[in-house]
């Protein structure tokens, strides 16, 4: 036998007030993340706040007076991406959860992103992290030449 409408409606209504303060948790703790990785030649730490946000560039072991000026732009810029497309990475997992539709009410279907066209293609390629180690990942000419990257 189905369940009275009433009965369903209250159910939807009790997981719309659920989800809605999810969301907003969810929101708060995004508002205070952020992500620092380092360039595969350890000579630049970057820094990126919730929105993907430039905000702080860390220049290390004076190795930038070695560098020219498109070595040092690069290994800024590699950085940065990087910490984007974690940070990109983070809220895509934290949004997942509200993109699924509800076990208790199929009417609720959850919603669905175009996650590529909010963050682009990268995004979307495997996740790193298991190659990483101290926020750094092994640049691939490293792997083809058997080196891990350390001193």
């Amino acid at each position: 036998m189905t369940e009275p409408l009433e009965k369903r409606l209250e159910k939807a209504m009790a997981e719309l007030q659920a989800a809605q303060e999810e969301i907003a948790r969810t929101e708060r703790e995004l508002r205070q993340a952020s992500f620092s990785v380092l360039s595969s030649d350890r000579a630049v730490r970057a820094v990126v706040g919730p929105q993907g946000e430039l905000t702080g560039i860390e220049f290390l072991e004076n190795k930038y007076r070695d560098m020219s000026p498109s070595e040092l732009a690069a290994s800024v810029l590699e950085a940065a991406s990087a910490a984007r497309t974690k940070m990109n990475r983070h809220v895509m997992k934290a949004m997942a959860p509200f993109t699924e539709p509800s076990s208790n009410v199929p009417e609720l279907k959850g919603f669905e992103l175009d996650w590529e066209r909010i963050f682009g293609p990268e995004v979307l390629h495997e996740d790193d992290e298991d190659t990483e180690r101290d926020g750094q990942a092994t640049p691939a000419w490293r792997d083809a030449l058997g080196e891990d990257g350390e001193d």
